[in-house]
């Protein structure tokens, strides 16, 4: 009788639970957690990106810092949206990141800067014959129209993709641990009403 009113108070505060994990799960962190990276003969660069979680109408998630490196050169940090890494002008960035299968960045790609005093920009070049990545790199002096002697557009092979975050992991853990609970307190109510309906069955009996 004692197990039976305890696993009927668990029933009553089930539906608590459940809120509380929906609750856990809008104050999540809106940020997103990426690993990129992209190379090329004499080209290594990679880090982490962070971006908003919400993708804007064409999918894109946008940038908002960047960490890595670039030929053991340190990422000293992102070019702002709508605006060209010195040297490349007028070609701005937007800063944003695809899922795929398809294209990950745009023909604007994303821009860094590096502790050399340098600057770089991979984009998606879909005005090509044949479209791919590029990386455009610039050194100083930089001129607008001049491009320096050590100025590059090459092609790479670039890849991104989201870091799974502990606080999603936590997020499952709760909702199976719900699920797990709520089977765990039908069975011995369901179990509890069928012993009520032979008692009731016997008296009248």
């Amino acid at each position: 009788m004692l197990f039976r009113t305890f696993s009927l108070s668990l029933a009553r505060l089930l539906p608590v639970l459940v809120a509380l994990c929906c609750v856990c799960a809008t104050s999540v962190e809106a940020d997103v957690l990426w690993k990129w990276e992209y190379s090329a003969p004499g080209i290594a660069a990679s880090g982490t990106a962070t971006t908003v979680d919400v993708p804007d109408a064409s999918g894109g998630f946008l940038i908002t810092s960047i960490q890595g490196t670039r030929n053991g050169e340190t990422i000293t940090g992102l070019q702002p949206t709508g605006t060209p890494i010195p040297g490349n002008e007028p070609f701005a960035v937007d800063n944003l990141l695809f899922l795929g299968p398809g294209p990950q960045l745009t023909v604007h790609g994303f821009g860094f800067a590096t502790s050399g005093g340098n600057y770089s920009n991979p984009f998606y070049a879909d005005f090509l014959p044949m479209p791919g990545y590029l990386e455009f790199f610039s050194a100083p002096p930089f001129a607008v129209g001049a491009p320096g002697v050590e100025d590059s557009e090459l092609p790479i092979q670039f890849l991104a993709a989201p870091v799974p975050e502990p606080a999603g992991v936590a997020l499952m853990a709760a909702g199976l641990f719900c699920l797990a609970l709520r089977s765990a307190l039908t069975r011995p109510a369901a179990s509890a009403a069928r012993t009520n309906d032979r008692e009731s069955a016997g008296r009248s009996a």
